[in-house]
């Protein structure tokens, strides 16, 4: 008799302190990693330099980060040139810190910046134009004058100055993009530290889980545990239940959860930068037979995707064995989008691949070892109301696919059953 293959070894998940006694993350590592990525990705292009205001391409190139809060404002932002080392303007407080404790970044590449937080402060005030002078300045410098200048994303108001004072300005964020596709061990680590600890808060939900609680003293409770874990950005919880799941409104509540509900949640955090997106249900007390068969065939199509992923599979191939969208209630597949989906995982939430029926079909994308994406279905009852949600984070290796996402999902769970 043949005695069975042993099951892969999981995906290292490590303490979170730095120790003498195991190899854990390596953050120089990380970091030469991540700025080789994008010097390459600049090389291939035709600019002579990348401008980012993308706050993950920023952290990307200069591995600094400030509170979330400021992430949004379109105030900081990076100059990566051909042949220089990368410059970043931030808020002076944050500026000042990054020279004492960066000592990756040149101190004299590390200035107080400001452009004016959405608008708040006028463009008349002449921040922008102030700015733009300077990089230009740097461009010359470095006899980058006449390249391209690639841009992220950028406010109207900037993107007109730039031309105004003679730049040409092209999209970079294809080329970031393309950069952060193919993981490395340690951002795979980091990955999977963040999924270990959704693990785990999946655990205190299903212990709270009962009549009573509303949904947002799960969003609450699930806050409290990540930030004590050690994340440092709770960036969004939805927690959605009862005659909400269908249709799926992709937020919180302060429903009171009540006997025989499903519920489904999704949280999304970082660990060091690196995020989760990560649903379970559960069926609170009791579950329905339409309830049950929903979860069954949620799970049927999550089960058929990850069994195409693997090196050199189109991501139309995996997005060919989800339903189309009438299939499931939704007149197109723009109304369907984000339901049957996947999507790549990192320092941003939505990376490459982006994988569904709307896009993949007219322009898949090979899949390549190294790839960390999430994959997610979607199945309303046939009750009208409730619906079943599963999502699992995967990654490419040369043999195939490895799932991080290890709370049981395989059949509805019944929280605190009567």
């Amino acid at each position: 008799m043949i005695a069975p293959l042993p099951a892969p070894a999981p995906l290292p998940a490590p303490g979170h302190m730095g120790v003498d006694f195991e190899q854990r993350v390596d953050f120089a590592r990380l970091r030469e990693h991540r700025l080789s990525r994008a010097r390459a990705a600049l090389a291939a292009s035709d600019c002579g330099a990348f401008l980012l205001f993308d706050f993950y391409n920023i952290r990307y190139v200069t591995q600094t980060w400030i509170g979330g809060a400021l992430g949004d404002k379109m105030t900081r932002y990076a100059l990566l040139t051909r042949d220089g080392s990368p410059k970043l303007w931030d808020f002076g407080s944050a500026a000042r810190h990054h020279r004492l404790h960066s000592p990756w970044l040149d101190p004299a590449d590390c200035h107080a910046g400001m452009l004016g937080l959405r608008g708040a402060i006028a463009p008349t005030a002449g921040l922008m134009t102030d700015a733009i002078r300077r990089i230009k300045g740097i461009l010359t410098d470095e006899g980058l004058s006449d390249a391209p200048v690639g841009v992220d994303i950028v406010e109207p108001p900037f993107l007109f100055e730039m031309q105004r004072q003679g730049l040409r300005v092209v999209d970079c964020q294809q080329h970031m993009l393309d950069a952060r596709v193919i993981k490395s061990a340690d951002e795979i680590m980091l990955l999977t530290q963040a999924a270990a600890m959704v693990d785990g808060v999946y655990q205190d939900v299903v212990e709270a889980l009962k009549p009573g609680i509303r949904e947002n003293e799960i969003v609450a409770l699930v806050n409290q545990r990540l930030y004590a874990m050690g994340s440092d950005q709770v960036e969004a919880v939805n927690a959605v239940s009862g005659e909400r799941c269908n249709p799926h409104p992709h937020n919180f509540s302060d429903r009171l959860i009540r006997p025989g509900d499903q519920a489904f949640f999704d949280i999304i955090h970082s660990y060091n930068g690196y995020r989760t997106c990560y649903y379970r249900t559960f069926g609170v007390g009791s579950a329905t037979a339409a309830q049950r068969d929903a979860y069954t065939m949620a799970r049927e199509w999550m089960d058929a995707s990850i069994a195409m992923i693997k090196p050199g599979v189109g991501t139309d191939q995996v997005a060919a064995v989800w339903p189309k969208a009438p299939e499931f209630g939704f007149e197109d597949e723009m109304a369907a989008f984000g339901l049957q989906f996947g999507h790549g995982l990192g320092l941003g939430l939505h990376e490459r691949p982006i994988i569904s029926r709307l896009n993949s079909m007219r322009e898949p994308i090979e899949l390549r070892a190294g790839m960390v994406f999430a994959l997610e279905t979607y199945c309303p009852a046939g009750d009208g109301f409730s619906a079943a949600r599963i999502e699992e984070e995967v990654v490419v290796t040369p043999d195939g696919c490895r799932v991080l996402t290890l709370f049981p999902a395989q059949d509805l769970m019944i929280a605190n059953p009567y």
